[in-house]
């Protein structure tokens, strides 16, 4: 969710697995207040990240999560409702009944640093901070804490060099689905006087 232009390089083929796709090119863009407001809350942030590894049901969001599915149900309709996220085909469920799956696309990487300067940037970090709750401290793959003195055009230079090259394992990801999924977050923030 960085306000840079993207790497505008296509994704490399999938060598090992020629029938999948890779994801299109587009373009980034300014979020809308309808975007920005499904992003500030960190279960809809959470609810996205499930929903992009797997198309998941309500119930099964809200057994994901441990939260109440009345719960869920209104996040997740504050998504789909933003156009962030989507209901898939509908399936037959393990008992018969038909089940009404969504899926999540990556939208949000697309978006020109949605939360900037809102009081709703705290959100994504909330939901990393609980994502790495719930995996526990052995869930840690890499770790760095820095402090640097940088004027306004060394940020955004630091922050457009960190996109770039995450961006590259984000348009390729499709191409290693079959690897242990690794969260992240990178954050700059001025520090306070």
């Amino acid at each position: 969710m960085g306000d840079h232009d993207s790497d505008r390089r296509p994704p490399r083929e999938n060598s090992d697995d020629p029938g999948t796709p890779a994801p299109p090119i587009r373009q980034r863009r300014k979020a809308t207040p309808e975007e920005i407001k499904a992003l500030s809350h960190p279960l809809r942030l959470r609810i996205l990240r499930l929903c992009g590894q797997h198309e998941l049901t309500n119930k099964e969001l809200a057994d994901r999560l441990g939260r109440d599915p009345g719960t869920v149900l209104y996040h997740v309709r504050q998504l789909v409702a933003a156009g962030l996220l989507a209901q898939a085909p509908v399936r037959t469920g393990a008992s018969g009944a038909l089940e009404k799956p969504y899926t999540y696309d990556g939208a949000v990487w697309w978006l020109e640093g949605p939360l900037s300067g809102t009081d709703a940037v705290g959100a994504p970090i909330e939901a990393f901070h609980q994502e790495l709750n719930e995996a526990g401290p052995e869930s840690l793959q890499a770790y760095e804490r820095f402090a640097l003195h940088l004027s306004p055009a060394e940020v955004d230079e630091l922050d457009a060099r960190i996109h770039a090259v995450l961006h590259e394992y984000i348009t390729t990801d499709h191409e290693r689905r079959d690897r242990p999924l690794i969260n992240g977050v990178f954050i700059l923030h001025r520090m306070a006087e």
